[in-house]
């Protein structure tokens, strides 16, 4: 893709933005090497912008290691060993990685992250596609993907977004709201604002939520379920340990089920009755 000065005027350039281009490049450069540029001489945020207006390439950036301190590339960045950026790390396409990826800043990627050694982001990450780390993973602040695998735990300093479902096997902690169309946790899960599944939500372990729970489906969980608002699931509720609502909130179990089918299908199981529990079918302690 080749930038002449009318193309780039076309994109509404801040005044200082595109003076700077035309003292680099006025008679026309790359879309890659105009980043690049961008990048070496400090102006990160004009090189995701331009990033932003033109869109993604097909273009594939291949290495051993990653170490710089940002880089915006229009195409996908596959390595086979690390990735060690010290600021921002972001491309048109996905980010894929054999080793570990650490950011200082954020993680940018318009298609899949796969990080098969762990992931360190120091702020937040967006990926259009799956976020896939092979073992624990850092977020520094928002996560949101299309969908999310993690092998260890997950610590997240921001909210949680995930367009599909989201398996964790370690445990999830999130400092904000967390919602998923569906949402797997193997160890323990900890929300500190509301928690929302479209469809069903387990956790292995203890969960507590700060706010409400909502789930759209059934809610599984195998240790204490607590949470600083109302509970609220679409099918049964169970818990290995207690299950309580915030002060003044009450626990529903069954709001998308038929009253007459709360037996089958509206199950509350739990070490013991529920306070406040407002509908649904009581059944005793959970096995």
């Amino acid at each position: 893709m080749d930038f002449t000065k009318d193309f780039v005027r076309s994109k509404n350039p801040c005044t200082d933005g595109f003076r700077w281009y035309l003292r680099h490049h006025r008679d026309g450069s790359d879309y890659q090497q105009v980043l690049d540029d961008l990048v070496r001489d400090g102006r990160v945020e004009d090189a995701c912008w331009l990033l932003e207006k033109v869109g993604p390439s097909n273009t594939v950036l291949r290495l051993d290691h990653l170490a710089c301190d940002a880089i915006v590339h229009a195409g996908s960045i596959e390595v086979r060993g690390s990735i060690d950026v010290g600021s921002v790390l972001r491309a048109g396409g996905a980010v894929r990685c054999g080793g570990v990826v650490r950011t200082g800043g954020e993680l940018v990627a318009g298609d899949d992250v796969r990080a098969d050694g762990g992931l360190n982001c120091g702020g937040p990450l967006r990926a259009a596609g799956t976020l896939v780390s092979g073992w624990h993973a850092v977020v520094g602040g928002r996560l949101r993907a299309g969908e999310v695998k993690v092998a260890g735990s997950l610590q997240c300093a921001g909210a949680l977004v995930a367009g599909g479902p989201a398996l964790v096997k370690g445990d999830l902690s999130v400092a904000g709201d967390c919602t998923a169309k569906a949402l797997s946790v193997r160890g323990a899960l900890e929300v500190t604002g509301s928690l929302r599944t479209w469809q069903g939500l387990i956790c292995d372990g203890d969960l507590a939520c700060g706010m409400h729970l909502d789930a759209g489906w059934g809610v599984k969980c195998g240790g204490e379920l607590a949470a600083g608002g109302a509970i609220r699931a679409g099918e049964g509720l169970e818990a290995a340990g207690t299950i309580r609502a915030g002060d003044g909130y009450g626990v529903f179990a069954g709001l998308c089920v038929q009253r007459e089918a709360w037996e089958s299908s509206a199950r509350v199981r739990a070490r013991e009755r529920p306070a406040r529990l407002l509908s649904g079918f009581w059944s005793g302690h959970a096995d």
